[in-house]
Formats: C-alpha cells, structure tokens, sequence
C-alpha cells in the first residue's frame, strides 16, 4: 500500500532523513521505533507531503504521491494524525466528527451512523459530544484527532507520537483502539518513542536512528533483539 524508497529529505540546508525505506502493506500495522531526533516526524511529514523529498521515491497505492500537496494526498486515502492537539479547537466534539468526513458524499444517516460507532471505539467522548474541542483534556483530544480521522474512511492511518504526554490510563486507552482497528484490517503506520505498547500491536517496526533505518523485523524478532533492548527499548521504557 505504501512504498517509501530511499528518501532523502530535511529543513533546508539541514539534513533529517539519508536514505530511508520502508513499506506499509494491506490490513498491515507497521511501527516506526526511535528516541527524539531519529527522523520520525520527518519521515511522516515526508510522506504526508508537508515536507518535499529532495530524493527518493513515495507511492501510495500503486500512485507517485511524492510531490502532490496534502490536501491531494489525504484526498487519496492517507490520512496523518499529528502529535499534539490537532483538531478545530473551537468546535465542539460533534462538529470535529463531522468535518473529518466533509469530502465524502454519504447521507447524513450514514454520517450520523458512523459517528456513533467512533463514540463506540472512544466511550468517554460521548458525555462531551456538546463540548468545545478546546475544553477537552489532551488524551480527550486525541482521541478526538483520531475519531475525526477515521470518519474520512482512510486506505492509511499514520500515528504521530499517539501516547505522547498522556497519562499511563489513557494511553491504554489509545492502544486499545489501535489494537481494534488492527483487527478490523485498518492499515496503520505509527511513530512511537513508547516501545513497549507500539510492538504489542504492531506486525512490523523500523527502528530509526540518526536518520537512517538501522533495524526491521516483526514486533516479535525486535522485542527479542539484544541491540533493541539495549539501546532502544531500555531506553524509550523508562522514559515512557
């Protein structure tokens, strides 16, 4: 579904990514794995067409996405969840779902329908669906970011940093809708420093370093990795 192929790209003279590849298949959840300052964000910004490779390669289902703008990109199906507080801060929760489906045509009984099942996936919004996007907590927000991607019915879900600065609770929390839409065969790429919950639900993880991809494998080959426990997962556990 989506092919990057040794991408080379960074904020004007200053050099980010050198080099990476990676894929994202059908109904497939891939990790991206790394401490700050590894490329994650780049490489997602990359793909998502908010920073231009200088070199390489991004197709998105069987389409050169590299240089269309985000808007064209999303309109393809690859919707970017970033880190942080992503959504219409002044809108209430309601208003949040609707506009992530604005650019499909299905009736209101549909959209009303699909909202309901993300009060489903998120139980707590439902209580605040009335509520500005702006009085909600962060982890109230995030879930709020992800459920108004998913009412764009994405082919691609890329994760930015899901469980930064949430409460160990809410993290789980998170996870748990990640591990449902998994099994739904939603495909989903995630940038994670929070190693432990991102290989429990993932089918494969690169694991970034300097800008470059310096391991790949399957959650379970990484988790028994020597170099990953030592110098990634060690790491990124304690932090978390």
């Amino acid at each position: 579904m989506l092919r990057v192929t040794d991408v080379h790209a960074g904020y004007g003279p200053i050099k980010v990514l050198h080099g990476i590849s990676l894929e994202v298949g059908d109904r497939e959840t891939v990790v991206l794995l790394g401490r700050n300052g590894t490329g994650k964000t780049t490489l997602i910004r990359t793909i998502s067409g908010l920073i231009t490779a200088t070199a390489g390669s991004i197709e998105f289902a069987g389409r050169d996405i590299q240089n269309l703008r985000p808007h064209k990109i999303v309109g393809h199906g690859l919707i970017h969840v970033r880190e942080g507080k992503s959504t219409f801060l002044g809108q209430t929760v309601f208003e949040n779902l609707m506009l992530g489906a604005y650019r499909r045509r299905v009736s209101k009984q549909e959209i009303g329908d699909e909202i309901d099942g993300i009060l489903e996936l998120f139980p707590r919004l439902q209580r605040l669906i009335k509520r500005p996007a702006a009085m909600l907590s962060g982890g109230e927000q995030r879930m709020l970011a992800i459920g108004q991607a998913l009412m764009a019915k994405p082919q691609l879900m890329i994760l930015d940093e899901p469980s930064h600065g949430l409460a160990p609770l809410v993290v789980d929390e998170v996870y748990d809708v990640i591990a449902t839409l998994r099994e739904r065969g939603m495909a989903i790429l995630i940038a994670e420093q929070f190693a432990e919950k991102a290989m429990a639900v993932c089918d494969r993880a690169y694991v970034l370093d300097d800008g470059k991809t310096v391991l790949e494998g399957t959650g379970r080959e990484l988790e028994e990795s020597v170099k990953v426990q030592e110098i990634y997962l060690g790491t990124l556990c304690m932090d978390a």
